[in-house]
């Protein structure tokens, strides 16, 4: 665009030229200053450069150019036009997770993101190779705003059970479809487990013949059965009388005592007869506890008395919770495109902490999501607090609030599509860390935190 300006003063002036506008960071001025003596004209000119990205709204966008005369800076002017912005599409489409594993079904979902600079419309199909698995798909069709994405929940089932046997896979594939152009297909894998193991199904038909066997056996044989009595009867006539009676027969020894701190049992005491009654305690082996973050932070104040810190772990969808990790240390994952759904937070030395967090909200109408009903309890140092939830099929963290009783928290979040944040810091309650964003397409895949 080339704008043309007229010196209508009395005396040589100079004339500084500045986009304004939305569009103005795209904008360039050349020369970005004219000088023009009275009477005369100069022209510049605008360079419009819009990105390919969705910030570059298609359709008629405003512009203007501030033009301000040096010798009368009162006297500024503002010619406004029109850039109009050709459409463009580009739609991109992953699964999370792509492989998913089951015996009855599988619940991957699909994330379509809309990267071009105008609405998107497209349905969901899903099919396979040899029809081998039923779809149901919900929401079937999607209309997203630029720069939005949207998630589309899938249910496989698989048509035919597999009762023993190793398990199988089972590609398949979901198209994004839109109105006059190639659908755009989106593979995964569904492994189908066996609902008996292989093993089971040959000790089932070992034993089945191995019964089928005796059974027959058992028919077949008649065994047949002499009276001895009347021959004993008579050889116990002749026999004399032993002059000695029969000797008692020896019982087993008694099993050595076994060292253990538990009361004596109640059949233990004096009853009469020896050796009877000297049985072995029974070991219980307990279940060893789960390393949580409240383990992992008392192992650290063991050694630092003194000290703060804050120790934390991610349940990541398709993962299960991750080994607990302190200080700043990263938890979740980066760049996989998988979410966290639940965290479980423990500190030391801040007079505990809370917190809530914002989830995916599926019928979300502000682009947003919803946050949980109410915030934990505080929870006092050394005590595991946990936020969101580990169930299957539970709504990712969109973000993630929480604070302490002393000091600082601090943190640092990536989030889907984004780097990781600058590490952001608050002071204690009633101030909030919060670490996230709001958009309820973009959920947080992993987390940095301090005290």
């Amino acid at each position: 665009m080339r704008l043309r300006l007229r010196n209508t003063g009395d005396v040589v002036d100079e004339y500084r030229f500045e986009p304004v506008g939305p569009i103005a960071p795209w904008t360039t001025v050349e020369p970005p200053t004219l000088r023009l003596f009275p009477g005369t004209t100069g022209t510049v000119d605008l360079t419009f450069s819009p990105p390919r990205t969705p910030d570059a709204a298609a359709g008629p966008n405003p512009y203007a150019v501030r033009i301000t005369p040096t010798e009368h800076p009162e006297a500024t002017t503002v010619p406004e036009g029109n850039l109009t912005i050709t459409p463009f599409t580009e739609v991109r489409a992953e699964l999370v997770p792509p492989t998913v594993k089951g015996r009855f079904r599988g619940r991957p979902r699909l994330a379509v993101d809309n990267l071009g600079n105008t609405k998107l419309t497209a349905s969901i199909s899903g099919s396979d190779n040899g029809d081998q698995l039923a779809y149901e798909i919900h929401p079937g069709s999607v209309q997203i705003e630029p720069g939005r994405a949207a998630f589309v929940r899938t249910t496989l089932k698989p048509r035919q059970i597999i009762w023993f046997g190793s398990k199988e896979q089972r590609p398949f594939t979901l198209n994004v479809l839109r109105s006059g152009v190639n659908p755009l297909p989106v593979e995964g894998t569904y492994i189908q487990r066996g609902f008996l193991p292989r093993w089971l199904a040959t000790f089932f038909g070992v034993l089945l013949a191995l019964t089928i066997t005796f059974v027959m056996l058992w028919i077949a044989h008649k065994p047949t059965v002499i009276s001895g009595a009347t021959e004993e009867t008579a050889a116990g006539a002749t026999l004399a009388p032993s002059a000695s009676p029969s000797a008692t027969p020896a019982l087993p020894p008694a099993p050595a005592p076994v060292a253990t701190s538990a009361a004596p049992s109640a059949d233990s005491g004096d009853s009469g007869g020896g050796g009877g009654g000297g049985g072995a305690t029974p070991t219980v082996t307990a279940k060893p506890k789960a390393d949580t973050a409240a383990t992992a932070v008392n192992r650290l104040a063991v050694n630092d008395p003194g000290g703060r810190h804050i120790c934390y772990r991610a349940f990541v969808d398709g993962k299960g919770w991750q080994k607990p990790v302190c200080d700043g240390t990263m938890s979740g994952t980066a760049g996989q495109g998988r979410s966290i759904t639940a965290l479980n937070v423990a500190v030391y030395g801040v007079q505990g902490s809370a917190g809530t967090a914002m989830v995916y909200d599926p019928d979300s109408t502000n682009g947003q999501g919803k946050w949980l009903p109410s915030w934990t309890a505080i929870k006092a140092d050394g005590r595991d607090n946990y936020i969101g939830s580990s169930k299957a099929d539970a709504p990712y963290l969109v973000t993630f609030v929480y604070n302490v009783g002393s000091g600082q928290a601090c943190n640092s979040v990536k989030v889907r599509y984004k780097e990781w944040s600058d590490q952001v810091c608050n002071n204690a309650r009633p101030d909030l860390n919060t670490a996230g964003n709001f958009d309820n397409s973009r959920f947080i895949e992993a987390i940095k935190l301090t005290v």
